[in-house]
């Protein structure tokens, strides 16, 4: 499963140039672009996504897994799928980008409670901002963060800051990875 997810995430969604072309989040230039949505939107990608992350957290004892709304929800959502069809459900939630100012005043959509243990999921770490971000919130909800997953790690520190904030964190696929298999294609 893996090797076929790497060589989708190759085909529609890296980019490299030998020249530093691409404008990331934050202002810096790089020769990577990933843009995991073509792939993570995708049935089969969404199909492999599920069960790879599943995969990386079934033993763990969680209600949920999600992150910052956009990049994280389908993967979220394919985990929590295949989680059923592994017979041991586990919940998605989506992380708002700005707090909901109406009803009940939260960062958090989905069936998760205080208390409750989680995963953070993100689809591509550069600096581990967002997924830093998605960390604080959901502690700021009072869940317990217990892992971070990473779809796509660009191998450029963010890894380590997300350390910073929880120790168990498990990368999917690795820039390496992605720049190996564009060198076959």
């Amino acid at each position: 499963m893996k090797q076929e997810l790497v060589a989708m995430l190759c085909r529609k969604s890296f980019k490299y140039s030998d020249k530093p072309t691409f404008k990331l989040v934050s202002g810096k230039r790089s020769c990577f672009y990933v843009n995991c949505k073509p792939t993570t939107l995708s049935p089969r990608g969404m199909f492999l996504i599920g069960h790879l992350v599943f995969d990386a957290i079934k033993d763990l004892n969680v209600a949920a897994i999600g992150g910052l709304t956009f990049g994280a929800d389908p993967i979220a959502v394919a985990t929590a799928f295949a989680s059923e069809l592994n017979q041991k459900p586990i919940n998605a939630f989506s992380i708002r980008k700005t707090r909901k100012d109406h009803g009940i005043v939260r960062w958090i959509e989905g069936d998760v409670q205080p208390g409750d243990k989680v995963v953070i999921i993100d689809d591509v770490v550069t600096t581990g901002g967002s997924t830093i971000k998605a960390i604080e919130r959901a502690r700021a909800e009072g869940l317990e963060v217990v892992k971070a997953v990473i779809l796509v790690d660009r191998q450029e520190g963010g890894i380590e800051n997300i350390r910073k904030q929880v120790q168990d964190i498990s990368v999917i696929v690795s820039r390496d990875e992605l720049v190996s298999c564009a060198c076959i294609l």
